[in-house]
């Protein structure tokens, strides 16, 4: 793989975590039949991984800020860049053992995601791209997929849990695309979801109440390989709105037209 210095410092850091995480997850498979049941652990395992991709990443680059999930936001001397970072997207799966999450790691430019790393240990995929230098999985280009007919499309979503404000709109975004495509899919992994847009696995994706971490590395592989990517409020900002529609070039009107309720 060839990037930029900061892009090599995340992939390498991407797979410090991963191989620490996939420790972790092996003990999750056992957990899973103890009476106590792996719950603390993960968190546990969730921290452990923050600080490690912390760690690195800061004496890497210490005058850049850092955002994590799990940790207090640092302000770094260098205002204009950004760590933003989930240590364990598809922390449920991970949870139940189920071989679906990922480790997710942007860099941000002025407000704007320029790097982004995606990392699926489980399956040693790793999705990575800068802003003008196009989007890869491991060693290949990825681009977006070319279909333009809603029925011949699969979208991916993630629906809320618990008493959440945006299950009801994400109820009706169902119930209006579900006649209209091939297929929905909820594998509860946001940023392997933008990854698999950027792959042409899915056509799209659209989520409600995300975080910033949930959705930076994301943005940048999926534009890179040459989707659209917008708020749901389309003059809104994705990082601080919390929501997103992705879809590939040819199907991105007609699918956000769906959603928007247009």
């Amino acid at each position: 793989m060839s990037g930029s210095a900061n892009l090599n410092v995340m992939i390498k850091t991407a797979r410090a975590a991963g191989r620490q995480l996939v420790k972790d997850f092996a003990e999750v498979e056992q957990l899973q039949v103890s009476r106590k049941g792996p719950g603390d652990f993960v968190s546990r395992a969730d921290t452990a991984a923050e600080q490690l991709i912390r760690e690195a990443l800061m004496e890497a680059r210490p005058t850049y800020g850092f955002l994590g999930e799990e940790g207090e936001e640092h302000h770094g001397e260098d205002p204009t860049r950004r760590w933003i970072v989930d240590p364990l997207d598809g922390t449920t799966n991970f949870l139940h053992g189920m071989p679906h999450w990922a480790i997710s790691i942007a860099l941000e430019h002025k407000g704007q995601p320029v790097a982004g790393v995606i990392y699926d240990p489980a399956k040693d995929e790793m999705f990575w791209a800068e802003k003008g230098q196009g989007a890869y999985m491991n060693e290949s280009r990825l681009r977006v997929s070319a279909r333009t007919k809603m029925a011949d499309c699969v979208f991916a979503t993630g629906l809320p849990y618990g008493p959440s404000k945006h299950l009801p709109a994400s109820l009706q975004d169902m119930a209006r695309l579900l006649p209209a495509c091939a297929g929905v899919r909820r594998w509860g992994a946001a940023a392997l979801d933008m990854a698999y847009v950027a792959a042409g696995r899915y056509d799209g994706f659209w989520e409600r109440g995300l975080n910033a971490w949930d959705l930076a590395a994301g943005i940048v592989i999926a534009r890179e390989a040459g989707a659209f990517a917008e708020a749901m409020d389309a003059r809104g900002n994705i990082l601080e709105d919390g929501s997103v529609i992705c879809a590939n070039d040819g199907i991105f009107e007609q699918f956000a037209k769906v959603i928007r309720n247009a």
